[in-house]
């Protein structure tokens, strides 16, 4: 058996390993009235337990230091699934020449965009800018979780996770958009499993999995992650930042609807792929073969129409081309999204309109109808079974199925209407 070996520890000047990084960070002295760890006005050496199979020192996920010498995971080793997170304290921008208090979290904030937000997380992600708790990056932002949400947003000042949530509005998970955060704050401990990321958006119908942007070992990156978190999942909490607003913050704004001669057949350019990747977003991605692209396609339409008929819209406001009030629930992540199909993708079919359902009205509306009837257990009337031309029967077997829905009077005449139709083939 192992016998423990109790000895002092003092974090070495110039080692980079997450234990003597934390442990130069709790013993530093910012105030905390600005900020600081609580923990960081207690002794400077701290008592630590080392075996001869190693020591764990970490600040999220555990992470096993090296054995003996006691020294961390090489800051250059490949990520891990569930990697430590060691983070600085609030502080303000640079590395040496910045000096005085940070911001206020109570004082107006900077207005940004959800795109911006989201192009400043790429920024790094492409530029992979090492994690680090010590050092800053060039836009003045310290290279850390908290450090990058903090650029993020723009914040102007290097956040820790025990602040970060001061600046934003707490909402629920299912509400999450681009741009906002998931946030995990250990009160217990900050120094163990405090960690936080910007939400890119839903990779997958069921929510059960997002597009991360992060700062982690060894640099930032962008992965497909569990919601919310590979560990301490239950304890994130998702927030919006109170300083967004709509539009791009450049030239032109974000909602702003292209036109409807940008869509539709013939229609080559950059509105029609920006539309496919919103709607493959927002659940239509079973409609693409090959992803969103620049030339107007079916799959554009099928797609369009799938959203615009979850959001109970029928006839021509469900055509397939976007107008108006179809971008702006796109462009502001608004609307219901586009549910799960079945094997083959199919969806409702639209509402072909009162007039096909008439005595001596003859037409496949009729004959669909009479088959979707029986298919829910309403064709009792129907002795030789539906066909396309309207009859009494179908009147009868519709008047039953609209009785079933909690309906009277005019309600429930047997004449199918958009709400009928809808329940009907939902």
């Amino acid at each position: 058996m192992t016998v423990p070996v109790f000895e002092e520890y003092e974090p070495a000047a110039d080692c980079g390993c997450a234990g003597c990084a934390h442990r130069r960070r709790t013993a530093a002295a910012l105030p905390v009235r600005y900020g600081g760890h609580p923990a960081a006005h207690g002794a400077r050496r701290a008592l630590v337990l080392v075996t001869a199979a190693g020591v764990v020192l970490s600040c999220g996920a555990a992470e096993a230091a090296a054995v003996a010498a006691g020294r961390g995971a090489r800051a250059d080793t490949a990520a891990d699934p569930q990697p430590a997170h060691p983070q600085g304290a609030v502080g303000p921008l640079g590395s040496g020449g910045a000096s005085g208090p940070p911001a206020a979290p109570g004082a107006a904030p900077r207005t940004t965009t959800r795109a911006d937000i989201i192009n400043r997380a790429k920024k790094w992600v492409s530029a992979k800018v090492p994690y680090s708790m010590s050092t800053y990056w060039s836009d003045g932002y310290r290279q850390d979780c908290s450090g990058y949400v903090s650029m993020a947003w723009n914040l102007g000042s290097n956040e820790w996770t025990g602040s970060l949530a001061a600046y934003g509005t707490k909402i629920a998970r299912a509400d999450l958009q681009p741009g906002d955060m998931l946030l995990f704050h250990n009160l217990a401990d900050p120094a163990v499993g405090s960690h936080v990321t910007i939400f890119g958006g839903w990779t997958d119908h069921t929510h059960s999995h997002y597009l991360a942007y992060e700062q982690t070992r060894p640099n930032t990156r962008a992965a497909t992650t569990p919601m919310a978190y590979w560990s301490n999942s239950s304890k994130y909490v998702a927030y919006r930042y109170n300083g967004l607003v709509s539009g791009t913050g450049g030239s032109g704004s974000a909602t702003a609807f292209p036109g409807a001669g940008k869509f539709g057949s013939g229609a080559n350019n950059a509105h029609v792929t920006r539309l496919g990747k919103l709607l493959i977003a927002r659940g239509g991605k079973r409609f693409y073969a090959t992803g969103a692209g620049p030339r107007w396609t079916a799959a554009d339409k099928r797609a369009t129409q799938a959203f615009q008929l979850a959001q109970g819209w029928r006839g021509k406001e469900a055509d397939g081309i976007p107008g108006p009030d179809t971008w702006s629930l796109l462009v502001k992540g608004t609307g219901r999204n586009i549910p799960a199909g079945g094997a083959g993708g199919a969806e409702s079919p639209a509402y072909p309109g009162k007039g096909v359902f008439k005595p001596g009205q003859s037409n496949s509306h009729v004959q669909r109808l009479g088959a979707q009837l029986v298919k829910k257990g309403y064709g009792k009337h129907y002795v030789t079974g539906p066909g396309p031309r309207w009859t009494e029967a179908d009147r009868r077997n519709v008047e039953a199925f609209q009785r079933a829905q909690g309906w009277r009077g005019g309600a429930a005449d047997g004449y199918p209407g958009p709400e009928t139709w809808r329940r009907l083939f939902a």
